[in-house]
């Protein structure tokens, strides 16, 4: 494997895990998705886990269909513009994770019960402008495909999804989707949140600033 493509990866990975913490001065926001083709009654087959900094935003639930707002900056938001579109695309972009959800097979041991989907979208925000957006799909819990929706660049984690991975660089419609989301409306939602983040974090003790990741 190429020395370069490892380091993309390797770097794409470390956003993905840390986001907040990859570059000083920068902030994220991430939307974990978990959807699954078949729930059994009472649980949902979306639910959705928004972070801010790595800091607590909202929960989604298909079930409810009801987003709550997390933590104190979620709370301060809520009744923005901003949340009110975020909030409204979440159950949507579920329901386009799930139709695909089918199409994914990692040519490993079939799991038992329905297969869930993890799905991390991930942004992050330097000086007013969007420096690295990304997507993050697991399959039960295997990481099959990482996609940087800057340069939509994908990179293939589990050789099982090399189907999958052809099928989506193929879909221009698909690929143009998941772009738009990590790059435009996340960007969006993010920009529009860290005013009243900052208002927040000043109320808050500071450390000395020592720590801070760089890529």
């Amino acid at each position: 494997v190429p020395l370069t493509h490892m380091t993309g990866l390797l770097l794409l990975t470390l956003f993905l895990l840390e986001p907040g913490k990859t570059m000083g001065y920068a902030h994220s926001l991430c939307l974990d998705f978990a959807v699954t083709s078949q729930s059994r009654p009472g649980q949902p087959w979306c639910e959705v886990q928004g972070s801010m900094d790595t800091k607590p935003l909202l929960q989604y639930d298909s079930d409810s269909n009801q987003v709550t707002a997390s933590d104190s900056l979620g709370k301060k938001v809520n009744g923005t513009k901003a949340w009110s579109d975020l909030t409204g695309t979440l159950g949507g972009v579920g329901r386009d994770l799930r139709t695909v959800l089918p199409d994914i097979q990692l040519g490993t041991e079939e799991a038992r019960g329905a297969p869930r989907l993890q799905a991390k979208l991930c942004c992050q925000l330097e000086a007013e402008r969007v420096t690295a957006a990304s997507w993050h799909f697991s399959l039960d819990g295997q990481t099959a495909l990482l996609l940087d929706a800057m340069d939509m660049n994908w990179t293939l984690v589990n050789p099982g999804a090399t189907g999958i991975k052809e099928q989506w660089q193929k879909d221009q419609d698909l690929a143009e989707h998941f772009r738009k989301l990590a790059v435009g409306d996340c960007g969006h939602w993010l920009r529009e949140f860290l005013g009243h983040w900052e208002n927040i974090l000043e109320q808050e003790p500071t450390g000395n600033g020592a720590g801070v990741r760089r890529w």
